[in-house]
C-alpha cells in the first residue's frame, strides 16, 4: 500500500498528522473567535486532504459549536436519538460512570442507514476520563485501493442496503431495547414517513475529491439481489478489512478537543474502555447528498 504525501502547511494554520493513514491536528486555529472567510477554505481544505481534522484547547459554547457547524453544512438531527434540550441540533453524549455500554462502539459511518447520509461529523469534548474513550477511524479510499483488481470488478456495482433499527447482522435487536440500561441516552421513535432503510454504493465516488472509496458500516444489513446468507459473508469480510491496522488513526482526547471528520470517506469507532469515569461530548452531524 502505497500512502501519498500529505500536505502539511495552509495560508492560515498548519496540520500535523497524528497517524499515516488519516488524520491531522490543526493548529494556529482559535474556534471561539470569529473565523474568516480564508481560515475556513483552509479548515476544509485540510479536512478533505486529511479526512479527520482535530483541534485541542478549544473553549467554545454550544451557539459557538453550532455556527462552525453550519459553515459546513445544514444540521441534521438524528431520528433515533432525543437531542439536547435548549440546542436541539447537539446530540448529548453521556456514559456515566455506571454505564457498561457506550455509545457508538462498532465500526460504522453516521446515518448510512438515511436517504442522504451525514456527510460530516462534529465532536466537541467537554468532559473526558483521565485514559480510556479515544476514537478511531478507518480511511475507506485506503481501504477500497487494497483491494484485489477481482474483488474490485466484483462490488463495482454493487448497493448496500443499511438499516438504521433491527439490523439483521446484529441480531434484529430494536435501538430503544439496545439502549434501554444506558442511563443517558434518550431513543426515541423516527419521524413518521421517513425511510430509515434505504440503499446506497458499496463504492462510492466522493463529491469533492472525486475518489473512490468503500461505504459500508455497522447499519449494512445486506446487498441488493442478493440473499441474506449470501450478502453476509461479503459483508464480514469487508468490515473486517476495513479494520486493518494501516489504514486506522487513533485519537486522544483532552477536554476542550474537537474532531471533524468526512463520513463519506472515514468508518470510526468509539472505544469502550474507561469504565468507572464520565465521558461528556456534544455530537453535531452535518447533511449531505445521495451517494454516488
Amino acid at each position: 500500500m502505497l500512502l501519498e504525501k500529505r500536505r502539511l502547511n495552509y495560508d492560515t494554520l498548519e496540520a500535523v498528522p497524528f497517524a499515516g493513514a488519516l488524520g491531522a491536528e490543526i493548529q494556529g486555529v482559535d474556534l471561539s473567535k470569529p473565523i474568516t472567510k480564508q481560515i475556513f477554505i483552509d479548515i476544509k481544505q485540510a479536512w478533505l486532504d486529511h479526512q479527520v481534522i482535530c483541534f485541542r484547547d478549544q473553549d467554545i459554547t454550544p451557539k459557538q459549536q453550532i455556527s462552525f457547524a453550519k459553515k459546513i453544512g445544514s444540521i441534521h438531527q438524528h431520528p433515533f436519538m432525543v437531542p439536547m434540550k435548549d440546542h436541539p441540533e447537539i446530540l448529548e453524549v453521556i456514559k456515566l460512570e455506571n454505564d457498561a455500554q457506550n455509545f457508538g462502539n462498532l465500526w460504522h459511518t453516521d446515518q448510512s442507514f438515511m436517504p442522504n447520509p451525514a456527510k460530516a461529523t462534529m465532536l466537541y469534548a467537554k468532559e473526558v476520563p483521565p485514559y480510556g474513550g479515544d476514537t478511531q477511524w478507518s480511511n475507506m479510499y485506503l481501504a477500497y485501493e487494497a483491494l484485489s483488481p477481482g474483488m474490485k470488478d466484483l462490488i463495482a456495482d454493487l448497493k448496500v442496503e443499511n438499516t438504521g433499527n433491527k439490523n439483521k447482522t446484529r441480531g434484529g435487536q430494536a435501538k430503544k431495547d439496545r439502549y434501554k440500561g444506558h442511563s443517558s441516552l434518550k431513543p426515541k421513535d423516527p419521524p413518521k414517513g421517513l425511510k430509515t432503510t434505504n440503499f446506497h454504493p458499496l463504492v462510492r465516488t466522493h463529491p469533492e475529491t472525486g475518489r473512490k472509496s468503500l461505504y459500508i458500516s455497522s447499519h449494512t444489513q445486506g446487498i441488493k439481489d442478493f440473499a441474506f446468507e449470501e450478502a453476509l459473508p461479503l459483508i464480514s469480510f469487508l468490515r473486517k478489512h476495513i479494520q486493518k491496522p494501516e489504514f486506522t488513526a487513533r485519537f486522544r482526547w483532552g477536554e476542550g478537543s474537537l474532531a471533524l471528520w468526512d463520513n463519506r470517506c472515514v468508518m470510526h469507532y468509539a472505544m469502550n474502555d474507561y469504565h468507572g469515569f464520565r465521558r461528556i461530548m456534544h455530537r453535531i452531524t452535518i447533511k449531505g447528498d445521495r451517494p454516488r
